[in-house]
């Protein structure tokens, strides 16, 4: 009862796996600044980038489980469960998640000299062609890496790998065709569409976005069930207050409904969504299980 009474009792940190500036980073800055005027505390965020996101969510699990440190947990968490031979936290286990705040779809697109206009064209061009074909991630190991595994697996085709530092020199090279497709967040997508530089082909989601209106799902062109988004979370470490949970899950929760943040929100790309920390760790628990079983199949290793 004293955590109800007192909490939170000082500024709460908020653990961040990406560099300020980004899309990641200004979710967390844009939803915490709401909440924390809710919670009567500053949510101070704390960039902790590296190894994928594993020394921001190892800072976090070590924390004092007192409701005053959180971790903006992602798909990459979930990934590394699988992918990282040994970590020194355990998603699952060592977290209770409260809320899902948002996800952001991938699309794939191509050049548009392959002169495919659906995935069932694609398929065809590349079982033609196996291995003469070449593919961009930002990273072995990735989401958009593991997103293009899952779709060879499933497709039963061969597109060769080139890992990339970032989306950026992934562009500049799709667009002059030294690499012939790659998945990208819809976000980032955008500015390729204009102009023909690059094909959008599908979305990796269970319905359309909002920002791409036009273009159609995976499931939508023959592939049910395939989906790959990027999300993003408030977790805590296991342990913490079931105060700190309800009332964090609260403010956060809350702060998704104000109508200003969501158009910002939306404006750049999120679909936001607000989970309840069941939902949300049912979800963290799926993800692993899914992605645990697209490295197995595509045998990937970190850099």
């Amino acid at each position: 009862m004293a955590c109800a009474a007192t909490y939170p009792e000082r500024p709460l940190r908020f653990l961040i796996p990406f560099p300020p500036g980004g899309g990641a980073d200004a979710l967390a800055r844009i939803v915490s600044a709401v909440a924390g005027e809710s919670l009567g505390q500053q949510i101070v965020i704390d960039n902790r980038t590296g190894a994928g996101g594993n020394i921001a969510a190892e800072a976090a699990a070590k924390a004092a489980a007192d409701g005053h440190t959180l971790l903006q947990s992602n798909i990459s968490h979930a990934i590394s469960a699988s992918l990282y031979r040994q970590l020194n936290y355990d998603l699952a286990r060592d977290f209770v998640h409260v809320t899902q705040l948002a996800s952001i779809p991938f699309a794939l697109a191509l050049h548009p000299s392959l002169g495919v206009s659906n995935v069932r064209e694609l398929v065809a061009l590349v079982k033609a062609k196996p291995a003469q074909y070449v593919y961009a991630s930002s990273g072995n190991g990735g989401p958009s890496h593991l997103a293009m595994e899952m779709f060879k697996t499933a497709n039963g085709v061969d597109i060769r790998h080139v890992p990339y530092k970032g989306a950026a020199a992934i562009a500049t090279d799709l667009v002059a065709n030294q690499v012939q497709m790659s998945f990208f967040t819809t976000a980032g997508l955008l500015p390729l569409i204009s102009g023909g530089r690059v094909k959008p082909l599908a979305i990796a989601s269970a319905r359309r976005s909002p920002l791409m209106p036009d273009l159609p799902t995976f499931a939508e062109q023959g592939m049910p069930g395939f989906e790959a988004t990027t999300w993003f979370g408030v977790s805590l470490p296991r342990g913490s207050p079931a105060e700190a949970v309800k009332r964090l899950h609260a403010v956060f929760t809350q702060a998704l409904k104000v109508p200003e943040l969501r158009e910002r929100l939306i404006a750049q790309g999120f679909d936001i969504v607000g989970s309840t920390p069941q939902e949300f760790d049912a979800f963290v628990r799926t993800e692993i299980q899914r992605w645990s079983k697209v490295v197995k199949e595509s045998r990937a290793t970190v850099d």
